[in-house]
């Protein structure tokens, strides 16, 4: 499987995709948005691997859309979308856009922040399960600088993840908002030194691929993110019923099995 603006690595049950556009500072193109959901999918779809890492080469995360791309858009007035398959079609409508469909992966999906996060890359990142940052790293909304509106479900989210008033201030102002300010205000859930960033990430990921039922990861990555649309009581009643499979599941069993065997867990996703 060959990708010409990605990367895609698996190592020891944990999938690093890095959009690799370092000369560009991975600006966002529509081939990168098709070769990220193809390498996502075969993430999803490799039962080795219990969890995935995004990040940048380079000095950038993501800049946003490229400028190119921006100029003809702007020439035309005219945005050219491609068609887009859910990855779930059984799923939540909410995770069938072509720019919030991470939360539909069902593995963890860590973004690994490792320098700018701007515009698109902006709201790419908000969707994934958890942000680890570079102090280095800086995040910009950058939409009101370039005439246009809180894209591809950013204002949802971002107010979610920063409150409201937060949220207000960062897309009205676009201003750049450096990674201790970003732990503070809840938009990074890390943040490491730039040089230990991957290892670190990567220990975090490594604990959840060989210490974590995948079974529990992937139902409580869709309870977690379903619980932002729900009552407490829709909540309760799916957790009963997700309770009472998970009980009868060989992970359980396993997890049991080790805690009381005093050994390494081995479980299966079953």
């Amino acid at each position: 499987m060959g990708y010409s603006e990605i990367l895609y690595a698996v190592e020891h049950g944990v999938a690093t995709i890095t959009l690799n556009r370092p000369e560009r500072l991975n600006a966002w193109t529509g081939v990168m948005g098709a070769e990220l959901r193809q390498a996502m999918v075969a993430a999803a779809d490799d039962a080795q691997v219990r969890a995935i890492i995004l990040t940048g080469a380079g000095k950038g995360f993501c800049a946003g859309a490229d400028m190119a791309a921006l100029s003809a858009i702007s020439a035309s007035g005219e945005n050219q979308t491609r068609p887009f398959e859910p990855i779930d079609p059984d799923g939540r409508a909410d995770f069938q856009h072509p720019m919030t469909w991470l939360p539909a992966i069902d593995k963890p999906v860590i973004a690994a922040v490792n320098g700018a996060a701007a515009g698109m890359g902006l709201a790419l990142l908000l969707f994934c399960d958890l942000r680890f940052a570079a102090d280095s790293a800086k995040f910009v909304t950058a939409f009101s600088r370039r005439g246009l509106i809180a894209e591809h479900g950013s204002s949802w989210m971002l107010t979610r993840l920063v409150g409201h008033s937060r949220a207000i201030d960062l897309m009205f102002s676009s201003r750049r908002v450096e990674a201790e300010e970003a732990f503070r205000i809840g938009l990074a859930d890390r943040v490491f030194p730039a040089e230990t960033l991957m290892q670190e990430t990567r220990a975090y990921a490594r604990d959840l691929a060989d210490n974590v039922s995948p079974r529990s990861l992937k139902v409580m990555k869709r309870q977690l993110w379903d619980a932002l649309f729900e009552g407490l009581r829709a909540s309760l009643a799916d957790a009963d019923h997700e309770m009472a499979l998970s009980l009868k599941s060989d992970d359980f069993k396993e997890g049991v099995a080790h805690f009381l065997e005093k050994r390494q867990a081995r479980f299966t996703g079953r």
